[in-house]
């Protein structure tokens, strides 16, 4: 798509270090630590997967338990993202993500450590709500999901005509990462896997598709460059 960029951009070692971090190494320390406090939830509070449900989904087909679990997983998610930047002490975190000056599907790797904090209770809670869902099945979402984020990032023009008013897409979620927003707005185009919500409540904006688009935040010159100082930079005092 943007044929000016080389296959090995800028900056993709880095963000193949970020996959090797959050992927592996965080998510050994992180698992570790949920299934502690599952235990604690269960044993002194008596809360199971089950307990809150909302609504049972074991009466329908594995097919359609997927369907309905990754249609409010997204929409979950699509809510957290919106707070990522719409409050600057997660927006600071958040910052690491918007930090990629050129696009490829490797940016969708980069994130800060503590977007694993922030997500995981809000999906915890997501499959908590629908008793009946095994929480294996959740692996098949992720996957799913991993998928399409890579695809969103890739340097690969793709709207899927129609359909893009469900379906996230590359030339929708360059503008997410823009450096110049809309007046007034705090981000555009938060969708995950889905364009949907975006559509839904008019956070969708796309006003060209050349490919051309500055992307970043204002300040990103004096933004870290390296993994070290770009995940101690949220914990610093008087960052914006």
């Amino acid at each position: 798509w943007r044929k000016q960029q080389a296959i090995l951009r800028k900056d993709f070692f880095l963000d193949g270090f970020y996959m090797f971090f959050n992927f592996f190494i965080f998510s050994i320390f992180i698992s570790g630590f949920y299934k502690i406090i599952s235990k604690i939830a269960i044993d002194e509070f008596n809360i199971s997967a089950n307990s809150i449900a909302i609504i049972n989904l074991s009466s329908l087909s594995p097919l359609v338990q997927l369907l309905l679990f990754f249609v409010v997983l997204d929409f979950v998610q699509w809510v957290t993202h919106i707070f990522m930047h719409r409050f600057s002490f997660l927006w600071r975190f958040h910052k690491v993500h918007h930090s990629v000056k050129e696009m490829g599907f490797a940016a969708h790797l980069r994130y800060h450590w503590m977007e694993n904090i922030f997500y995981k209770p809000f999906k915890v809670i997501a499959l908590m709500l629908l008793g009946g869902f095994e929480p294996e099945q959740a692996y098949i979402v992720h996957f799913i999901a991993i998928t399409i984020g890579h695809l969103n990032h890739s340097n690969i023009k793709i709207t899927w005509g129609p359909l893009k008013y469900i379906f996230n897409n590359p030339v929708m979620h360059l503008y997410h990462h823009a450096y110049v927003l809309p007046k007034g707005k705090y981000g555009v185009n938060y969708g995950i896997s889905l364009s949907l919500w975006d559509y839904i409540f008019k956070t969708n904006y796309i006003p060209e598709d050349s490919g051309t688009v500055e992307i970043g935040f204002k300040g990103d010159d004096k933004f870290p460059k390296d993994f070290i100082h770009q995940n101690l930079y949220g914990f610093k005092k008087g960052q914006n």
